[in-house]
């Protein structure tokens, strides 16, 4: 008889979410091989992918953080997140993986009073865990550096694996809305409109060009964009920055196909779905060298060490003649190094890790 494993996927709550699209991956990755384990999945029925396996569901109720589901029956339970508020006791024989997906807040000029909550957050879920995955060899540096902010568990794992994406069929994709910027060169940035995310810096580069911005975005900082917009005022560029809120995967893959290039000047990144994105469509991809970015694009990306205007002008348009002196080839490398965060290689990562726990 196989052995239970309850994978807590409650943010699947939020579906545009980056968190969401991994657990997505996760559950799709197990269900397409070969299961080790009978697994039972934690999260809004809704939103939880048509699964062909005999996985059961569980369904998400938010009162489940006051009268919490039985568990007593799993051998393992994954929480795929470290600020879930679920699963954060577990029996005397069960094993618990958590997935740590950044410590921002100990680095984004939070309150102390947030840096708290969030800490004692971190630490329900993790202090008894048997292993900590990683999303990148950055965040786990970054753990090890503030290790001493929490009690583990003294034979705690902690490893590496990265998030894993879905990657579409098709090549080729249709807009189902008329962008009037479709034919124009622009540059792609996709992310929640964040200081972490620093797209203001996007604007100071396009003011130097003649390329039209278009940032996909599913939530906002309201102080944040209030500022965003106020300094496309004053540049004016009113008419070269598009901002599209909470659109769906078919048009975003609709903008990756078409943009000139995509780019991403975040400050602070656990690991970076939209530039793999990029990569699997072959767009040449300027970062930040901040965080887990430069293990993303690795000597594919180029990289801004400044974000002056200046610099960050120099940086493009040498990058894109680099770029386009072969983009044939330097598009084949960039789709390659994509399929290396495929979501079977992520579902195997965890079978094997879940495997180890469990022998």
């Amino acid at each position: 008889m196989k052995k239970k494993v309850l994978i807590d996927a409650e943010r699947l709550k939020y579906p545009r979410s980056g968190i969401a699209n991994v657990c997505i991956a996760l559950i799709k990755g197990l269900d397409e091989k070969t299961q080790k384990f009978a697994y039972t999945i934690y999260g809004p029925k809704k939103n939880i992918p048509s699964i062909r396996s005999d996985f059961q569901v569980i369904n998400w109720k938010f009162w489940q953080k006051k009268l919490p589901v039985k568990k007593s029956s799993f051998s393992l339970i994954h929480t795929t997140h470290q600020l879930s508020e679920y699963f954060h006791r577990i029996h005397n024989k069960q094993k618990k993986v958590v997935t740590l997906h950044d410590l921002n807040f100990l680095h984004d000029q939070s309150s102390e009073r947030k840096i708290r909550k969030s800490t004692a957050l971190v630490q329900k879920n993790i202090g008894n865990a048997d292993a900590i995955v990683c999303i990148s060899e950055f965040v786990k540096e970054d753990f090890l550096r503030n290790k001493s902010l929490f009690h583990l568990k003294s034979n705690v794992k902690i490893e590496v694996i990265y998030n894993g994406l879905i990657f579409p069929d098709q090549n080729c994709f249709e807009s189902q809305s008329e962008y009037h910027f479709i034919n124009k060169k622009y540059i792609l940035n996709i992310g929640v409109l964040f200081p972490k995310k620093n797209q203001e810096v996007l604007l100071d580069l396009i003011s130097q060009t003649d390329r039209d911005l278009v940032l996909v975005t599913s939530s906002a900082k309201s102080d944040y964009k209030e500022k965003f917009l106020e300094k496309i005022r004053v540049l004016g560029l009113e008419k070269r920055v598009h901002i599209l809120e909470n659109i769906e995967n078919d048009e975003k893959y609709n903008l990756l196909q078409n943009c000139e290039s995509y780019c991403h000047p975040s400050l602070a990144e656990g690991f970076g779905i939209p530039p793999v994105e990029a990569m699997f469509f072959g767009k040449p991809l300027f970062l930040s060298r901040l965080t887990s970015l430069p293990e993303i694009g690795g000597d594919l990306a180029f990289y801004f060490d400044d974000f002056s205007a200046e610099n960050m002008k120099k940086v493009y348009e040498s990058g894109m003649e680099v770029y386009d002196a072969n983009k044939e080839v330097y598009s084949a490398k960039l789709k390659k190094r994509a399929l290396e965060f495929s979501y079977t290689k992520m579902a195997d990562s965890y079978e094997q890790l879940y495997e180890s726990l469990l022998i």
